[in-house]
């Protein structure tokens, strides 16, 4: 079903903000030939923890609100990343989840952001029935490179809008945005995880989850498995949700990280046995730590998995 352009309309308003605190919030725009915008969350620019929330809602298309709150890991206080939303399908899957490898040349990412829904390439759009026609589309980009005039033009020819119409915000996995901006996906992965057990995602009605923000790695590398960690070993999500209970705890154990073969080391360490390559890992690892699932209609509360704290604290290198 073709939408309306809800999701990037509501990003590009974010943008135009942004474009009004680049200097506060230690973001740089970039000139490019095509017209477009493309703001630097963290290849050469600084970045920072207010940009790093700004980056996180404007990949989920405004619908959420991400904020930082004290927590603990064990006995350690530990800053907390809080996502909540009451769209969590548009929001979440529709919009934040890193379904796109961009590849053009020697230039990759991992693309997530509304222009997904524009360009539809995942069968993801199709299984949701969800498509918009975008007059210009937001996209976040996970990469330490900014992305080049033959990437802009791929991306708006697949989004089918003019490059001026496009605009890249570009963090890597090392820098302070982009670190936060992948800790906020603990809901998205909770939402992404049930849609592949082949749960109606469209029964949830609201979710909201949490995880410990990873500390700033030295390379992207340390990065994504610091990040993964967060989540997989120190993610929390609670959902509100409508229909039987039955269906619910027929999927219930299999939702949280520790359902996976694969569970149980940092991140790190089963990515380089895997040869760096995300699709030789156990898709079932990639999803929370721990999930409640409150039924609205039976007033039954669900409880899948739990924190992982001895994991977490060996990959943030508290131990």
């Amino acid at each position: 079903m073709e939408h309306e352009p809800v999701l990037n309309e509501l990003a590009w308003d974010l943008v135009h903000q942004m474009l009004t605190a680049t200097d506060e919030m230690q973001v740089d725009p970039v000139e490019t030939e095509a017209g477009g915008v493309i703001l630097d969350f963290g290849v050469e620019a600084s970045g920072s923890v207010g940009a790093g929330l700004a980056l996180a809602e404007i990949c989920l298309a405004g619908l959420a609100d991400v904020s930082i709150h004290p927590g603990r890991i064990g006995d350690i206080g530990w800053p907390h990343v809080f996502v909540q939303t009451d769209t969590p399908v548009e929001a979440c899957l529709c919009s934040q989840y890193a379904g796109w490898q961009i590849a053009k040349g020697d230039y990759f990412a991992m693309g997530s952001g509304p222009m997904r829904a524009a360009a539809c390439k995942e069968e993801l759009f199709e299984q949701l029935d969800y498509r918009e026609d975008a007059r210009g589309v937001v996209g976040i980009l996970e990469s330490n490179r900014l992305p080049t005039e033959e990437v802009i033009e791929m991306l708006a020819e697949a989004c089918n809008v003019p490059k001026r119409a496009v605009a890249l915000l570009v963090a890597p996995t090392s820098s302070i945005a982009g670190n936060l901006q992948v800790v906020a996906r603990s809901l998205e992965t909770a939402l992404h995880k049930m849609h592949e057990l082949g749960f109606d995602v469209h029964r949830i009605q609201s979710g909201c989850g949490v995880a410990p923000l990873a500390p700033v790695a030295g390379d992207d590398l340390t990065g994504i498995g610091r990040t993964n960690d967060a989540i997989l070993y120190g993610g929390q999500v609670t959902l509100f949700v409508n229909g039987d209970d039955e269906s619910i705890r027929e999927i219930g154990p299999r939702i949280p990280s520790n359902s996976s073969h694969d569970y149980g080391r940092p991140f790190l360490e089963l990515f380089e046995e895997a040869g760096r390559d995300f699709y030789k890992l156990d898709p079932m690892l990639f999803s929370p730590a721990e999930v409640l699932i409150h039924n609205v209609e039976t007033g039954c509360v669900h409880r899948y998995g739990q924190q992982n704290i001895e994991v977490l604290k060996r990959s943030f290198g508290v131990a």
